[in-house]
């Protein structure tokens, strides 16, 4: 007997569950796009202190694009949850787009000044750093990129 076209009651929940889960973790890409995503810290042993800068998501035009992948798989992950639970599947669209954002993000030549280290010892110290905004928001986009294909993905 050959298997039907449509999912049983069971599987279309877990697919449900599977796209509700989308939309969380499409919404913590957005949280995580306005949070500091890299900085620039000074740090002097000698002095006993030290000096950081920020900067957040949405202060860089990738960060801005990552926001819009965030909103537009949270809207896939509620439609498949309220309709159809294969809308959600495209939502590995965005967050494949927003993992491959973060990626330049981080490779981004063109800010070389905030690249360049600078180590005198204990008088002065000077360093770019990766903050944990980024962090997240490669979780969160990974996260939908996983939950996207479960979407789809029939269940033995």
């Amino acid at each position: 007997m050959a298997d039907s076209p449509s999912p049983g009651p069971a599987e279309r929940g877990t697919r449900r569950g599977y796209a509700l889960a989308v939309a969380v973790a499409g919404a913590s890409l957005v949280v995580s796009a306005i949070l500091p995503w890299a900085g620039v810290e000074a740090r002097s042993d000698l002095l006993g202190g030290g000096v950081s800068s920020g900067i957040r998501g949405v202060d860089a035009g990738l960060g801005v694009y990552t926001l819009v992948a965030g909103l537009a798989a949270l809207a896939l992950g509620v439609a498949g949850g309220l309709g159809r639970p294969w809308i959600a599947a495209l939502a590995v669209v965005p967050g494949g787009l927003a993992t491959a954002l973060l990626v330049m993000f981080v490779a981004d030549p063109r800010g070389l000044a905030d690249r360049v280290s600078l180590d005198l010892g204990r008088v002065l110290s000077v360093e770019p750093v990766i903050r944990y905004g980024w962090f997240a928001a490669l979780a969160a986009s990974l996260a939908v990129v996983l939950f996207a294909v479960l979407t789809v993905l029939r269940r033995s």
